[in-house]
């Protein structure tokens, strides 16, 4: 099981802890949060959030071979 799978659906997390179970950097994550490709949510001046579900909708599938 996945860290993303193990951690509630609705739950908010840090762009720590999302950087890490994606394996990318927090500059990167902020980088798709700027995109628009993330959404995320400040709770007052300072801190992010995102919400475990809208990392699994930026993961996208790898075509396989069979598939081309």
């Amino acid at each position: 099981m996945s860290a993303i799978e193990s951690t509630k659906p609705g739950a908010f997390i840090s762009l720590s802890q999302a950087a890490e179970m994606l394996n990318i950097s927090v500059p990167t994550l902020r980088r798709r949060i700027a995109a628009g490709e993330l959404p995320a949510f400040r709770s007052g001046r300072r801190i992010i959030r995102i919400r475990v579900s809208d990392l699994e909708r930026i993961l996208r599938r790898v075509p396989s071979a069979e598939r081309w």
